[in-house]
């Protein structure tokens, strides 16, 4: 079975230092994601310099299919060695997944251990070591099961604490323990737990931080899929078998506009509650109709969710936290992985620009550009038209 691999980083930058020299790249697509930690060595401008330059030839490598062990030759070969500290200038960990398989390679030049919560529990990663051109190499493989997850971190987060009188046992080990202490108890939104080790990162340092910490996550999880139907069909006598599509789709269902909500009320045999709290000055109020996670307004509302998930640049946790349709939608949309929208195209005359041809509505477009920024944020977005 074929899961969604959730994935969130961030860092923890040095005080002083306006750059960090942590650096981390994600790609995802259909069949593989592709994930690089890389830590320069130092800090500053320099160090940035080399974390993003490792990051990016790994993962143009990856994205080319070389293998892994050519990956690293390449690397170690490229980079220049320390004359003082005799090691190399970055360090880096990636991961190889496939989606089909659920399988995964993973490769680790002098970064920290990688967590591994397989199964509910802290498991030891299966490493071998290779020597690639006289250093040592951890390389490990595996298959993620639905729950499971992986953290990557470099050493600015062990080194929390360090040297103080506060802790000495911000140590890796404790950091997996936490890890895991938060899938136990149910805390499995991967961008929270990635934060909160952040924050207890921080506070080791005393909010003075001491070296570019970073640490990624990525939760195993099913995915999450959206049906949006919008605006009644060119031909009414597909209003019934875009209702029962609708009806039957496995995931939430959201419907938005009052012409293409009573197709839905007509398929049922029911009658729209309309939910006057939810209006505001700007939004019309959303309605209720059994078998449908949301009922909304049409084109007002959905350009205005358009605004709020571009505002959010992608973050769910700054997406409006109202109960107006708009916010609503926005939320639904965000949290899915996986979107279809079902888009009826008769002409809605009030809405109709017209210096636009007659072909082209106001909604088209809205599905367009919301369709468009959703690709960005890295859903899958299916459009169908009806």
């Amino acid at each position: 079975m074929s899961y969604y691999f959730d994935v969130f980083g961030e860092s923890l930058c040095k005080t002083g230092e306006e750059l960090c020299g942590d650096r981390f790249k994600l790609f995802k697509n259909d069949d593989r994601t592709l994930l690089v930690l890389s830590d320069g060595l130092g800090s500053g401008v320099k160090a940035n310099i080399l974390a993003t330059m490792t990051s990016d030839i790994i993962l143009t490598l990856l994205k080319n299919e070389v293998e892994l062990t050519e990956v690293v030759r390449t690397m170690i070969g490229t980079l220049p060695v320390c004359k003082v500290r005799k090691i190399g200038y970055a360090t880096f960990t990636f991961i190889d997944i496939r989606h089909k398989s659920n399988r995964f390679q993973l490769v680790n030049f002098d970064n920290p251990s990688t967590i591994w919560i397989h199964k509910g529990s802290l498991t030891e990663l299966p490493v071998r070591e290779e020597l690639i051109l006289g250093k040592k190499v951890r390389i490990a493989e595996g298959e993620f099961s639905r729950g499971d997850f992986l953290g990557m971190m470099t050493d600015g987060v062990l080194y929390a604490g360090m040297g103080t009188t506060m802790n000495f046992g911000w140590g890796w080990k404790e950091i997996a323990r936490f890890v895991e202490g938060h899938l136990i108890t149910g805390d499995r939104n991967v961008r929270k737990l990635v934060l909160e080790v952040l924050k207890q990162t921080r506070i080791y340092y005393r909010n003075q931080i001491g070296d570019d910490a970073t640490f990624t996550g990525i939760y195993v999880r099913d995915k999450k899929r959206l049906v949006v139907f919008t605006g009644p069909p060119v031909d009414p006598g597909m209003d019934r078998a875009v209702a029962e599509r609708v009806l039957a789709y496995d995931g939430r269902k959201v419907v938005c506009g009052g012409t293409s909500g009573n197709i839905i009320a007509r398929y049922l045999d029911q009658e729209i509650e309309t939910l006057p709290g939810t209006m505001t000055r700007d939004i019309p109020p959303i309605g209720r109709l059994d078998g449908l996670d949301l009922l909304t307004e049409g084109i007002v509302t959905i350009a205005r969710a358009l605004e709020y998930l571009k505002d959010s640049g992608g973050d769910f946790y700054r997406l409006p936290s109202g109960s107006d349709g708009a916010a609503l939608l926005a939320k639904e949309l965000m949290a899915a992985d996986r979107i279809r929208f079902l888009v009826g195209l008769q002409i809605n005359q009030f809405y109709q620009n017209p210096l636009l041809p007659k072909t082209m509505s106001i909604r088209k477009n809205l599905i367009r550009d919301l369709t468009d920024l959703l690709i960005s944020y890295r859903k899958q977005v299916f459009v169908d038209y009806y």
